[in-house]
């Protein structure tokens, strides 16, 4: 078993005293989400065997396949459950910002360019499953599409209320380099993954009037920038 998979278990079973304790009581298909949402994520839901989500689970092989028809139900009901977690942080980090579409992208930016320099983040778990399952009927590959086109949606909505010039075009090249920082995490380090922010800036820039954030010369963002 690899270090990571160590890892994930170890992670696992530390957590399970507070998650089956009393007080937070949970069913069987609860404890069977979590523990597949913890291993899917950090070694692929392709490596993971069901039969390693029920050792870890603690529960029956019965029990998982009353609340999951097979693995490939599984993998979506996780997709859909980080699906809805994703929606509610975006729509947080844009709620802190009414009416300012540019604070608003900038806010998301950082937010994004930050998730990928985190030593526990694995990349987009919606471009994994994509790369892993490359069916088109597969329901996790499904949602992975559907993930990323309401990105580009809701990316769009952002950029008409900012009057850029080619609003669609901009949406669609800031989920680009989305998309390539979630791919290169953990490959090329923090000061790569922070282009983000100053590649989206001069994207944002040209499409739009005024200067949102300052840069230096070297087109990096300059210490003390706020997010």
């Amino acid at each position: 078993m690899s270090n990571r998979s160590n890892m994930a278990l170890k992670s696992l079973r530390k957590n399970r005293a507070f998650r089956l304790s009393p007080a937070a009581p949970r069913s069987a298909r609860e404890r069977i989400l979590d523990t597949a949402s913890e291993l899917f994520y950090q070694e692929g839901s392709r490596a993971v065997g069901i039969d390693t989500v029920i050792a870890e689970s603690g529960v029956a092989k019965m029990s998982l396949y009353r609340s999951f028809r097979s693995k490939d139900e599984l993998i979506g009901a996780w997709l859909e459950a980080r699906n809805q977690r994703y929606w509610e942080w975006f729509d947080g980090i844009v709620r802190q910002h009414p009416g300012r579409p540019r604070e608003q992208l900038r806010a998301l930016i950082l937010a994004m360019a930050k998730r990928t320099t985190k030593p526990s983040y694995r990349g987009c778990p919606f471009l994994n499953t994509a790369l892993d399952y490359a069916a088109s009927q597969h329901p996790g590959h499904q949602l992975a599409i559907r993930h990323k086109q309401t990105l580009a949606s809701r990316l769009l909505r952002i950029c008409r209320q900012l009057g850029a010039r080619d609003p669609a075009a901009l949406s669609r090249q800031l989920v680009l380099l989305i998309n390539g920082a979630q791919a290169t995490a953990g490959m090329l380090g923090k000061r790569t993954q922070l282009e983000l922010i100053a590649a989206a800036e001069l994207l944002i820039d040209w499409q739009c009037p005024g200067r949102p954030w300052k840069l230096d010369s070297r087109q990096r963002v300059l210490p003390g920038t706020p997010g």
